[in-house]
């Protein structure tokens, strides 16, 4: 079970986006497993993908038809990633693309493939294009919570979020629903995301408004250090409220940049609570450092650590591997005296040892939380760098141990 789990949240339409479900069968019979969605003329798509040098085929698919045209149709699978298999898949995806162009009436290069599942197993077509019609039938502007059930593959719930915003008298809507739970360490995590909104924005601010999200969300989160094959988040822009385009320049455009930015970092999260086995969202506060990146290698070498995760999953205040990780961080001239560590409020390390007010009573206080932050004080520094992670727990092995089966 997913770490603080609540129910999916209303999912407001966005105008201008219909979203349909079918169960395909590519891995399991009757579960939800292709959505399709489905765009108005004269929406904005900005999308990042993963940088996994072996990017999975629609992923290089995907990026090519997003440079070269507007998107009017997304379509995503679970159950094969369509990872590793050559040229067959790309042939595969483009032909997912063409069956999609085909009942919609636009062109193949305006549609993005999506896949997540299963690494170098044969792409699943036959089954995909037989369930195409249906998810097609049941496009819908209210198809949001049931497009969030049909992206998940090892997830234990599904993850969507709305916001509503007002800017110059005029509300706007922003929708996103994501899926990942294992294989997640984003470099732009196995995560897609995809975030709508019916304001108007040109592609290049779009863009702009994505890239300063995802490096605040889902580039801040790790569960196991692996960067998946499928990484991809899209964020569209439907023009369709009364508000008119928005300019980089003006405050209509930070207002909605920050919104963006939540909802990613909404999205994001539940990525973490939901990690597979996860029982602990832990949240990596690095302070004070010498530059983002040293705080950033800093709170991932922690994030990373089997040794601290199997004591956040054990509730072990050990605060000596915490210690160890941030040693080893490869941080330059670094004074151990000028630098502290924190579980939540409690100070455990302080001029280079054991902080003289910590007890193990209140370190296990903390460690017993569901939700822990750790923090380090470096002391040398303006930068600083956050980090999502959680514990590593006997289900995380079985879950992958088994995932196959």
């Amino acid at each position: 079970m997913a770490v603080g789990q609540t129910e999916l949240p209303v999912l407001h339409p966005v105008d201008g986006v219909r979203l349909g479900t079918a169960c395909a069968g590519i891995k399991y019979p009757g579960r939800k497993d292709l959505v399709l969605i489905a765009l108005d003329e004269n929406v904005a798509s900005a999308g990042v993908f993963t940088q996994n040098a072996f990017c999975a085929a629609p992923v290089l698919i995907a990026r090519e038809h997003l440079s070269t045209a507007s998107p009017q149709v997304l379509v995503i699978n679970t159950g094969n990633a369509n990872a590793g298999t050559g040229a067959q898949g790309l042939s595969d995806a483009q032909a997912v693309c063409q069956a999609s162009a085909a009942l919609s009436g636009c062109q193949a290069d305006e549609v993005l493939p999506f896949s997540t599942g299963v690494i170098g197993e044969a792409y699943p077509l036959e089954a995909v294009l037989k369930g195409l019609p249906d998810a097609y039938a049941a496009l819908s502007k209210d198809g949001w919570a049931d497009a969030a059930h049909g992206i998940l593959t090892t997830d234990t719930m599904p993850k969507g979020v709305s916001k509503k915003i007002t800017i110059d008298d005029c509300e706007i809507t922003i929708t996103g629903i994501a899926k990942g739970s294992g294989m997640i360490r984003p470099d732009m995590a196995t995560m897609l995301a995809f975030i709508a909104t019916d304001a108007s924005l040109s592609d290049g601010l779009l863009k702009k408004c994505l890239n300063n999200a995802v490096e605040n969300s889902f580039n801040r989160i790790t569960v196991d250090g692996d960067t998946s094959t499928n990484d991809a988040c899209i964020l569209m822009a439907t023009g369709k409220s009364a508000l008119p385009l928005i300019e980089e320049k003006s405050g209509a455009f930070q207002k909605l940049c920050d919104a963006v930015s939540d909802v990613a970092e909404y999205l994001a999260q539940a990525i973490i609570r939901d990690g597979e086995g996860a029982t602990k969202l832990v949240t990596i506060n690095v302070v004070e450092g010498s530059s983002e990146q040293e705080c950033k290698d800093l709170a991932y070498t922690i994030a990373h650590s089997p040794l601290v995760k199997t004591a956040l999953f054990a509730s072990d205040p050990n605060w000596g591997r915490i210690l160890a990780a941030v040693g080893r961080a490869g941080i330059t001239d670094f004074d151990i005296n000028a630098m502290s560590i924190f579980l939540d409020d409690v100070c455990i390390v302080s001029n280079g040892g054991r902080a003289p007010g910590y007890t193990e009573a209140s370190g296990q206080a903390v460690m017993d939380k569901d939700e822990i932050t750790i923090s380090i004080n470096l002391g040398r520094g303006l930068h600083n760098a956050r980090v999502w992670t959680c514990d590593l727990s006997y289900d995380y092995v079985k879950i992958n141990a088994e995932y196959r089966t």
